[in-house]
């Protein structure tokens, strides 16, 4: 039971939810879907705010693709809206959801993915054994970020250049400081959209299912990343548009 956050702010009643999309197979990896937040609040989470919505189409559209590989989706909204350091409530909620994956699915490979605050929370939590990737979108990143978690794991970072809401400069020297430690690194700048990722939905969308099954080896890598995990630029790449 999570009924208490680190400085003893009380959540009696409230635990985790998940959302889960089976496959159509036997069970051979999980992706960890990961909705926005805000710094600080203490407020419950439910599935109709708009930070939970907006990752819906993408929970969808990778069981859509994955289902017949035996990919799991998991969709968790966290108990709170809030970060709450020093309490950081998202990163205990997600603790506990890889905890029951492992429980479920002993040994499979788990891929985070996650937007602004639940691209953080997932950078966070990707040095827990069962995650081989993250690909966080638009991530809300502060200064002295950690990344010595992410060795040996893969990192996609996108961020829109029209962003309001987080700093696509920290995002970068995030992905340069995590070049030192991580598998293999790529950062993609979708032009022309900003935190909500709505004007070219569909490209950060296959994005994100390209850099999943790929990752997973259940697709070959798309060429755009894979040559952006390659090139000495590739944090700073342009997002073709989908034809």
């Amino acid at each position: 039971m999570l009924n208490h956050g680190r400085a003893g702010h009380e959540y009696v009643g409230m635990e985790p939810q998940v959302d889960v999309l089976a496959p159509s197979a036997d069970v051979r990896a999980v992706v960890l879907v990961l909705h926005g937040g805000r710094s600080r609040g203490h407020g419950r989470v439910n599935r109709y705010q708009l930070a939970v919505l907006r990752m819906v189409p993408f929970g969808r559209a990778l069981h859509a693709a994955g289902r017949e590989h035996g990919l799991e989706v998991r969709m968790l909204r966290y108990r709170v809206r809030g970060w709450n350091a020093p309490d950081l409530d998202p990163v205990r909620d997600v603790e506990w959801a890889l905890a029951e994956i492992d429980r479920a699915h002993p040994g499979v490979p788990v891929v985070l993915v996650g937007h602004s605050m639940g691209g953080r929370t997932a950078l966070r939590v990707a040095g827990h054994p069962s995650v081989v990737a993250v690909c966080a979108l638009a991530p809300w990143i502060e200064p002295g970020e950690p990344y010595e978690q992410l060795a040996g794991r893969s990192l996609l970072i996108a961020h829109g250049d029209r962003e309001r809401m987080t700093d696509p400069a920290q995002s970068y020297r995030y992905a340069v400081v995590a070049k030192r430690v991580a598998k293999r690194v790529a950062r993609f700048s979708v032009l022309g959209d900003g935190h909500a990722m709505l004007k070219r939905a569909g490209d950060w969308t296959r994005l994100v299912v390209d850099f999943v099954l790929g990752e997973l080896g259940f697709e070959p890598q798309a060429p755009d990343i894979a040559n952006a995990m390659r090139a000495a630029d590739g944090l700073d790449v342009p997002l073709k548009t989908a034809h």
